[in-house]
């Protein structure tokens, strides 16, 4: 039977993240599990007027491939990618991921060669194409979020489809507040961190290149962060599991890490000289996401969140930091998450993950839902 939550999820996500218009070419990039909602978006577009194009994946087979790659076959790949982002005005991302087993039994340098060979190829999209990424509920991440299948899909189809024009209103005071800032500092059980912003764009995230979405994102002066931060979300990163993660930064370097797997995570950090630099910082809104997911498409938007991401910058807010990873670590301020504090230029912004300046109170969860 035909769920209208998928057709709804299709209009949505053309209308609203993409703004697809007439003899536009989009491509639908899903698992193959995703049909469902591929064969709605397929049909909008139609009704558009606009040209769909597909291309199905299958995490079985890509782990296969991942496994043999060298860097030869990985280039033919980068450039037919490049082609093809080239030849699109729009992309939509549909992941379907049913296990992330087979990918953490693939060797890290593995994936460090495909990140790398790739990279040319998705900066083109991210920085050159109307784009949105969204995951698809399946039995696998319904099992990591701690929900019954039926229970998760209810509640990421309801998350995806609220109203993100409201949101994207409230934000606009955080966002002016950013750009006008200097000094950042964050307060935690664990955690005593300071950077500056200064002169870095903060961008709004408000369904327009995530669904779920509810953040304000910038990106620290490059060799600014000093101090520790301790991260209170598990995170997943190439098919590995990462709990207690805690960073030490000295000018902006990783000087340490700690995690529950000291030695995978070193891989990671030695990946190449942008890995232990910090690419960006973000402020989590989403007042119906309140507890961690396992998918970091919805943890790094948790009400009363913020989170950093180790490596690579966005260009919308650059500070030169470039590396083959972009790994994003979420801290929950809530009290019940153990409380926390973030300062702008001395002033007191939010405590315990609600906002307390007058400007700021639209993005409290009251005021949002």
């Amino acid at each position: 039977m035909k769920d209208e939550r998928m057709t709804r999820l299709a209009a949505k996500l053309l209308h609203h993240s993409i703004r697809l218009q007439p003899k536009e070419r989009i491509l639908i990039r899903g698992h193959i599990n995703t049909k469902p909602l591929m064969k709605e978006l397929i049909d909008e577009a139609y009704r558009v007027g606009a040209y769909p194009y597909v291309e199905l994946e299958d995490d079985e087979i890509s782990c296969h491939l991942l496994r043999g790659n060298v860097k030869e076959q990985l280039a033919t790949s980068s450039q037919w990618a490049l082609k093809r982002y080239t030849d699109i005005d729009a992309l939509i991302i549909i992941n379907g991921n049913e296990s992330a087993v087979d990918m953490a039994a693939v060797p890290i340098e593995m994936h460090r060669l495909q990140g790398e060979m790739l990279h040319a190829a998705t900066l083109f999209y991210v920085n050159n194409r109307r784009w949105v990424l969204l995951n698809y509920p399946t039995s696998a991440s319904a099992e990591i979020a701690c929900m019954s299948f039926d229970k998760y899909e209810d509640f990421l189809l309801s998350v995806c489809t609220m109203d993100y024009g409201k949101m994207e209103s409230a934000l606009k005071p955080l966002k002016q507040l950013m750009e006008s800032t200097d000094k950042v500092k964050i307060v935690s059980p664990g955690t005593d961190l300071s950077f500056s912003i200064k002169g870095m764009p903060a961008i709004i995230c408000a369904g327009k290149k995530n669904l779920p979405d509810g953040e304000v994102f910038t990106a620290p002066v490059r060799e600014s962060v000093n101090g520790m931060i301790s991260f209170n979300v598990p995170t997943t990163y190439e098919g590995t599991a990462f709990s207690g993660v805690k960073l030490i930064l000295e000018k902006g370097k990783i000087i340490k890490a700690v995690s529950n797997h000291m030695h995978k995570m070193d891989e990671i950090f030695n990946m190449d000289e942008g890995s232990r630099f910090i690419g960006e910082f973000a402020i989590g809104i989403n007042p119906y996401i309140l507890k961690p997911m396992g998918d970091i498409l919805f943890d790094e938007k948790i009400s009363g969140s913020l989170h950093l991401a180790v490596g690579d910058a966005y260009d919308e807010a650059d500070n030169g930091n470039r590396s083959s990873i972009h790994w994003d670590l979420v801290l929950i301020q809530r009290p019940e998450y153990g409380g926390g504090d973030i300062y702008f230029d001395d002033v007191l912004i939010r405590r315990d993950g609600l906002f307390v300046l007058p400007e700021l109170l639209g993005l409290n969860p009251d005021s949002l839902i």
